[in-house]
């Protein structure tokens, strides 16, 4: 359903324009004043404002302005409507950014056709921004290792079918970016993906959010606000781990993915809604059966096609593809000049296991840059003391003195990190001469500047 907001001070005008529009199948929201037209404006996404010029608290122009400020995915298109109406004024608005002008007494069907081209330009420019950031954010597919290589042979069979996914994956690894590709590969590329962070919203507001509401369902709420499940409607829908849903939540989610048919919070009429649902989870959902937290006929019906998005430990021969990556877009992002890693410290981002995976990796290599301004080249001394610790078993080492000098070398390397790189200092903390400390370093390949 696409939502209107008539905002005019004749209650004549409202109250015919809200009848007609109702019955064309319209969602419509109503204010007589410019103030609270922003209320509704805020509270609640609209994809048209019919919008008149006289207004008794401000000029409907400057109102115009205001929202053609609006961040571009959440802008509603604006028609402007007037009884005094000029080439003038209808040049000024449409300079402002007003889709069309009307002029009153409203011409029913040109008010519709009008309206109807409001709603389609809307929609291809809210479309076409988020076609573009889905091309943005596809790092995550950064690397030659088996693991990935298997991942993107798997997206390609079953990005042109229709078949719900279920992305397997600890936090971190990629999973939003994993939904995003396969999307993007998809019958529906053209159309919307829309997102929905099961763990970030409580569960108090989540049908709300998943199935819309109508009405005033909320106390002080907006009369109407669509659900992700009608916001997504011809394209995908992503339920972002949705192993924290309660069971019932997945009740409903169940009755709506077997007939695509739901109805809203403090809704009587049901919608039905043609959606690919693509899911994620950072738990063992078969775990999460057997403790009664998950239910077992919806895992099999988001079960269709499992997708184990690997952690970053197990492709590690990607980090240096993915640093070097990351460096560059910081670089870009930052202005700063190209830089280079070094082997060194490529070694140690290899080293490390990665609890936070793709997304710790990435937040390393911001941070480094960041903290390091005048730096041209990343080197071990750049990184975090977390990265230096090795991790390495004994079967890494062919020797006892490969062993000691592993261990000795991290040793130093922490204790200078705590020092500041402050060698005199670092030295004092390890009981050694200061000369004896240097003569450590070199021989194990350290190279700090004070």
């Amino acid at each position: 359903m696409n939502h209107v907001l008539v905002v005019d001070d004749e209650a004549e005008i409202r109250s015919s324009l809200e009848e007609i529009l109702r019955e064309e199948g319209y969602g419509v929201a109503t204010a007589a004043t410019a103030a609270e037209a922003k209320v509704r404006i805020e509270d609640a996404p609209y994809d048209v404002v019919l919008l008149d010029i006289w207004l008794p608290d401000r000029d409907g122009l400057d109102v115009l302005s205001e929202i053609h400020h609006l961040p571009r995915e959440s802008r509603p298109e604006v028609v402007i409507i007037s009884g005094h109406g000029t080439i003038e004024t209808a040049v000024k608005a449409t300079k402002l950014g007003a889709y069309d002008f009307l002029e009153k007494p409203l011409s029913l069907d040109r008010t519709l056709i009008v309206l109807k081209n409001a709603v389609e330009a809307r929609r291809l420019r809210t479309e076409n921004l988020e076609f573009k950031r889905q091309f943005s954010v596809n790092s995550v597919l950064t690397g030659e290792s088996v693991p990935l290589k298997a991942l993107r042979q798997q997206i390609r069979l079953m990005a042109p079918t229709n078949g719900r996914v279920l992305i397997y994956g600890e936090s971190g690894t990629g999973k939003e970016l994993i939904a995003r590709a396969i999307h993007a590969e998809s019958l529906r590329r053209d159309r919307v993906f829309v997102e929905l962070n099961c763990a970030a919203i409580p569960e108090a507001h989540i049908e709300a959010e998943l199935f819309g509401y109508r009405h005033g369902a909320q106390p002080g709420g907006p009369p109407e606000q669509r659900g992700t499940l009608e916001r997504a409607d011809g394209g995908t829908l992503f339920l972002d781990e949705v192993g924290d849903m309660s069971l019932k939540t997945q009740s409903k989610v169940l009755s709506a993915l077997d007939d695509q048919l739901f109805t809203p919070v403090g809704g009587t009429q049901p919608l039905r809604v043609d959606v690919r649902l693509i899911a994620s989870t950072n738990k063992d959902l078969e775990e999460e059966i057997a403790k009664g937290n998950f239910r077992e006929d919806l895992f099999y019906r988001l079960n269709v096609g499992p997708f184990f998005v690997p952690p970053l430990r197990e492709r590690k021969q990607d980090i240096p593809v993915l640093a070097r990556e990351f460096l560059a877009d910081f670089g870009r992002q930052y202005g700063r000049p190209r830089m280079e890693i070094a082997d060194e410290a490529l070694e140690a981002l290899g080293q490390y296991q990665w609890p936070g995976n793709v997304r710790e990796l990435k937040n390393v290599v911001e941070r480094v840059l960041i903290l390091n301004p005048r730096a041209l080249r990343i080197e071990r001394k750049h990184l975090p003391p977390l990265t230096h610790k090795s991790h390495r078993s004994i079967e890494d080492f062919s020797t006892l003195q490969q062993a000691r000098d592993a261990y000795e070398r991290d040793y130093i390397l922490k204790k200078i990190e705590e020092a500041r790189n402050n060698v005199s200092r670092a030295a004092e903390m390890l009981g050694l001469e200061r000369s004896h400390l240097y003569r450590k370093m070199k021989t194990l390949g350290i190279s700090v500047r004070e």
